[in-house]
C-alpha cells in the first residue's frame, strides 16, 4: 500500500495554515540561531550548491553536503513515526500536523547541534574535529532536506523508502566513512575503532 495513505489529508485552507506555521518556525529558527552567534552564510564569505568534502573549514556551511543524506532519512524516519502514532491512537494524524512537527524536532535539533556543549563533543568525541558548528544557511537548509525526505516518504511505497535510507547509508560510509548511524553511535559513546578508521579517510 501506497505511504501516501497512512497520513489523512486535511482541506486546503486547514493545510494553508499548516503550512505557514511551519514557515514560521523556520523563520524563528534561523533568527535563534543567529541570535546565538551562528553565521548567516559560511565564514568564507561564499555559497556553495554543494560542498564534497567531509571535515574542512567549509563542512555545514553550505546548501548542501554530504550530511544532506541523513536529514533525508530524518524525515523518512519522521514520516514513519506519525504513521505509528496514528496507527497507536486509532486513527490517522494529519498529514501537515505532522509535518508541522517534524519541522519543530528538526528545528529544535539544529539548535542543540550548534550550541557549545554538542559542538565540543563533535570535535572530542569524532574525526570531525575541524567542525565549528552550522551556517544559519546550511541549518535551514537541512531542515529542508527534512522536509524533503518526509514528502518522499508520504509518496513512495515503504520498501523503496526503506531501500533508499540504506542505499545513502552505505554512499556516505563508501565515501566519507560517515553518515547518519557512525553520527548518533560516535555522538552517544564514541569509539576508538570507528574513530581511527574515519580518520583514515582522504
Amino acid at each position: 500500500m501506497p505511504a501516501e495513505a497512512s497520513l489523512s489529508a486535511r482541506p486546503a485552507a486547514f493545510s494553508a495554515v499548516r503550512a505557514g506555521v511551519a514557515l514560521a518556525l523556520v523563520a524563528g529558527f534561523a533568527a535563534t540561531l543567529l541570535a546565538m552567534g551562528r553565521p548567516a552564510i559560511c565564514p568564507c564569505g561564499t555559497v556553495e550548491l554543494w560542498h564534497g568534502a567531509a571535515n574542512d573549514a567549509g563542512t555545514s556551511q553550505h546548501v548542501s553536503d554530504w550530511y544532506s543524506l541523513s536529514h533525508v532519512i530524518h524525515g523518512f524516519l519522521f514520516y514513519g513515526l506519525a504513521v505509528l502514532v496514528g496507527r497507536l491512537r486509532g486513527r490517522p494524524l494529519a498529514l501537515m500536523t505532522a509535518l508541522v512537527a517534524a519541522v519543530a524536532i528538526e528545528g529544535l535539533w539544529e539548535l542543540l547541534e550548534n550550541s557549545p556543549i554538542i559542538i565540543e563533543r563533535y570535535r572530542e568525541g569524532t574525526v570531525s574535529n575541524a567542525f565549528a558548528g552550522d551556517s544559519v544557511l546550511n541549518s535551514v537548509a537541512d531542515i529542508g532536506f527534512m522536509a524533503l525526505g518526509f514528502t518522499i516518504a508520504r509518496l513512495a511505497p515503504t520498501w523503496t523508502i526503506v531501500v533508499a535510507a540504506i542505499a545513502m547509508e552505505l554512499i556516505a560510509l563508501y565515501v566519507i566513512r560517515d553518515n547518519l548511524t557512525l553520527n548518533v553511535i560516535m555522538i552517544l559513546h564514541p569509539l576508538d575503532a570507528i574513530r581511527d578508521w574515519q580518520a583514515m579517510r582522504g
